[in-house]
Formats: structure tokens, sequence, C-alpha cells
């Protein structure tokens, strides 16, 4: 048995003993790894060890190289991207990054947006927010900076209030299903229908940094703002999708 490049060959040629075909895929992909790690990086709090981040990617490419069947009828890459973005998102769930009193003010925007949305029949403007919050304006962008990194979906969305798994689902690990739920056509297709009723600015955002793959100082230079309010931009849209998908 041989080691290179801190991963453990089998016998059979493969990291951790996977048929000696796909024994480059690893080192091939690596990069792929670093570069989701980056990406998401840029809207993690200073606390978040970007090597921390590309190890946990790690673990998921090489749990994406033991489980791809080219039978699922996905490229290799595809499935291997949300299997590192699951990894690196399992990870920070389970450090807790996320301070609790952030999330607590990210479930009040959200509640507020919705409040104001069934009012007005409209998506709210961040003024209309901060005073639903009942707090001053830079303080209600204060709260979107410092919950850079709020993520659509959470694990825990899909658990009930006592942490266990929804009604009429019996599984032994709640979580497991997570990926299969952001995958469901039909939950793609709310998604799609949530992020296309966003501000057009914030639309844009979003489009930039998930379609494009610009990072915040890029998309900063094409909106012509501070990387600050591209976080602020994306934290606000953020809520706007999870209040509407929370709803849906």
């Amino acid at each position: 048995m041989a080691t290179q490049g801190g991963m453990t060959y089998g016998p059979t040629g493969g990291p951790g003993g996977l048929p000696a075909d796909r024994s480059g895929w690893v080192e091939q992909y690596a990069p792929l790894v670093r570069r989701i790690a980056h990406h998401i990086m840029a809207r993690l709090p200073a606390s978040v060890e970007v090597d921390d981040i590309i190890q946990a990617g790690m673990l998921g490419l090489i749990d994406a190289v033991s489980r791809y069947e080219q039978t699922q009828g996905a490229q290799f890459e595809t499935y291997a991207v949300q299997r590192i973005r699951g990894a690196i998102l399992d990870e920070l769930r389970r450090n807790d990054w996320l301070p609790r009193s952030v999330r607590r003010n990210m479930r009040r925007i959200e509640a507020a947006i919705s409040a104001l949305e069934q009012k007005n029949g409209r998506s709210p403007s961040e003024g209309e927010i901060a005073g639903e919050l009942g707090v001053p304006l830079a303080d209600y962008q204060g709260q979107l900076l410092d919950a850079r990194g709020h993520q659509i979906v959470y694990a825990e969305d899909y658990l009930d209030a006592d942490g266990g798994a929804p009604a009429g689902e019996a599984t032994a690990d709640a979580h497991a299903g997570v990926l299969e739920r952001l995958l469901d056509e039909e939950f793609r297709g709310q998604v799609s229908q949530a992020v296309a009723g966003l501000p057009e600015r914030e639309k844009l955002v979003m489009s930039l940094y998930y379609e494009k793959e610009l990072n915040l100082r890029e998309i900063g230079a094409v909106l012509g703002v501070t990387e600050s309010r591209v976080c602020q931009l994306h934290s606000q849209a953020v809520a706007r999708l999870r209040a509407k998908l929370r709803g849906a």
C-alpha cells in the first residue's frame, strides 16, 4: 500500500481501494474542490479556515468517486460538485459556524419579508423591512452583513419541532434525504420561480455568483458597489428566497 499526495492507495491502485481506472480522479478533480471551497469561503466569516473547508470538500470528492455510476445519467463533474458542496455544507453545519443570534435575526427578517409581501403583494424594500423590524436601516444592513453565508436551505428546515424526521418520514438519519430533496424537480422549480421574483439587483447578484461564479469583489465591480454591499444584497436575497420557500 502506497501513499501519494496525502492519499492512501490500496492494492488495486485506486484511492481507498477503488478500481484502478479511477485512481487519478481525486488528483484530477482536486482543483475543483479548491475552487468550490474558495467560492463558498467568500461569504463565510473570517473565523472559518479555508483548509477545513477544502478538507471537507475532498472527502466529498472521494465519496463521489466511490459512488458514481455512469448509469445515473449525469456527468461525473456535475455529480461531484453536488457531493463536494454537500460535504462542505454538512461540515459547516456540524461546527455550527453561524452564531445562533445571527440565525435568529435572519428568521425575524424572513418573517418580516413574508408579512410585508402578504400585506403589499410585492417584494418589500430595505427600508420597509427595517421598519417592520423596528430598527434603523443601518442596523438592518448590519444584520445582513453579519449573516454572510446564510444558506438557502438548512438540514433543520426538514426537521420537526423536536428535531426529528418530518411527519410521515420514518428514517434513521433525518439529514440523509436533504440532498435528494434539493435535487427534486419540483423543489428546483420552486427555487427558480422564487429567484425570478427577486428585485432586479438581487437577481443579478445571485446570477453572477451562482451561475457566472464571480466572487463578491468581482460582483461589486460589476454593480459599482463595495464588496460589503454585495454581501448585504446576497443575504437579503437569500432571506427573500427562504421566506418564499418556507411558505411553499
